[in-house]
């Protein structure tokens, strides 16, 4: 345990509060050691000499010269053409769903490993949870990084784990009871899932001991999450991770704030770029998130694009830490341009939540038709506000279409309000909302 548990009621660790010039000498320095990790792997000598630099010039004004690293290099490199050490200096390997081709392998060292616990035990310290408390894992185990990321980050902070995995809701619920759980680390759809369970079942899950939500692993959105704590009546914060950077643990909101997940800036340099050209964007404006690791040793990873659509600030938050927070818009790839407006997903679902009628719970189809775009977007109304005549049903969804006008950009060519329970739900894996239906 860090010496900074002393004052554990405000941070986890005292790096969390450095003042962001110490915060950049502590970069500078370890950009050069990465810089020099790096060396050992093909791609990325090729990529500094390229630009003309040696490993001594890495910096944070020299780094936009480097080329960026994307999913591509995992992929056309698979298994191990990023590994940076021996076989020998591995101790686990996890890997992406490779659902849309070669899986990326990622591999980590002891160094990792310990490295990975610690960003993790900090980042369920900041959402709130403490040494004693009782938290369930409902993420997957195996490759998926989730599952024994979470795991070893609740033992770390000194909590007790219970390793549930994913599914089987019933027993879930089961022991969130019988073991007065207070922590629930799950994605934030099946967060929904528990709690339409539980009232499925005559209960109200408010009643459950859970005191804290960490989600994370899929988009979610603000309304989604006050949802989510008002089902529980718990502290719900978002969590942000990925494989190629150990996994979760890269960043997550403050309890006391709940306004941007901090990026564990000692860990992670931060840059967002313009999608299109590339350029560093200023604070507040849109770009893609691109990740610096500063100290992994097994896979180096120097300049990644993350397809993930941020805002970044880096003001002090109100609970203190200096590190620059992130609000994910959407991803690149979840964009849709739909009769040339751009549309993210996350947008529809921050309308719909901020309907009381509706439940969070909907569905987008575009489709091309004598090649004019058309966007469908079904929602499912909230279970308690079932009966309307059809007047009111009527007025809901005019009045619905109207407000995704608004904020879209374009009106839909056609917005249908369903009875609660309608759309598909999934206990496992992330839940499909966007169904583009279109050629090419």
């Amino acid at each position: 345990m860090p010496a900074a548990l002393a004052c554990f009621d405000m941070t986890y660790h005292d790096v969390e509060t450095l003042s962001r010039d110490r915060l950049r000498e502590h970069q500078r320095e370890h950009l050069l050691d990465v810089a020099e990790r790096a060396q050992a792997v093909p791609t990325y000598r090729e990529r500094f000499a390229d630009a003309g630099l040696d490993p001594g010039d890495l910096a944070h004004e020299t780094l936009p010269e480097l080329a960026f690293s994307t999913k591509a290099d995992f992929r056309d490199t698979y298994p191990d053409g990023l590994f940076a050490v021996d076989r020998g200096d591995l101790r686990r390997v996890h890997a992406s769903s490779g659902t849309t081709g070669k899986p990326k392998i990622v591999a980590y060292t002891d160094g990792d490993l310990a490295n990975w616990r610690a960003v993790g035990a900090r980042s369920l310290s900041a959402a709130g949870l403490r040494p004693g408390d009782t938290v369930q894992n409902a993420c997957g185990y195996g490759l998926f990084t989730g599952g024994l990321g979470w795991h070893d980050a609740v033992e770390e902070l000194g909590a007790c784990v219970v390793p549930a995995g994913g599914g089987n809701t019933t027993r879930q619920v089961d022991l969130i009871r019988d073991l007065d759980v207070s922590g629930f680390v799950c994605m934030p759809s099946y967060a929904l899932y528990v709690a339409e369970h539980v009232r499925e079942r005559g209960g109200d899950p408010s009643d459950l001991p859970i005191t804290h939500v960490p989600v994370g692993a899929e988009p979610s959105t603000a309304e989604m999450r006050a949802e989510i704590a008002e089902a529980f009546d718990a502290v719900v914060t978002e969590n942000y991770g990925l494989s190629e950077l150990y996994g979760p643990g890269v960043a997550t909101e403050c309890a006391e704030a709940t306004d941007g997940m901090h990026v564990w800036e000692d860990h992670f340099l931060v840059e967002v770029v313009d999608p299109d050209t590339g350029e560093r964007v200023d604070d507040g404006e849109r770009g893609e998130l691109v990740l610096t690791g500063l100290q992994q040793e097994a896979v180096p990873v120097l300049r990644y694009r993350t397809g993930d659509v941020v805002e970044r600030t880096t003001d002090t938050c109100d609970c203190g830490r200096t590190h620059a927070r992130i609000r994910v818009v959407g991803r690149s790839d979840d964009l849709l341009v739909v009769r040339g407006v751009n549309v993210y997903p996350t947008e529809v679902e921050s309308v719909l939540l901020e309907f009381d009628s509706l439940a969070p719970q909907y569905r987008i189809d575009v489709r091309r038709d004598d090649h004019l775009d058309t966007i469908e977007i079904t929602a499912e109304r909230d279970p308690n506000r079932q009966t309307a005549t059809d007047a009111d049903h009527d007025a809901l969804e005019s009045d619905l279409t109207d407000r995704l006008a608004g904020v879209l950009g374009l009106t839909p060519d056609d917005v249908d309000v369903v009875p609660y329970g309608t759309l598909e739900r999934t206990e496992v894996g992330k839940v499909k909302r966007v169904y583009d239906h279109r050629e090419g």
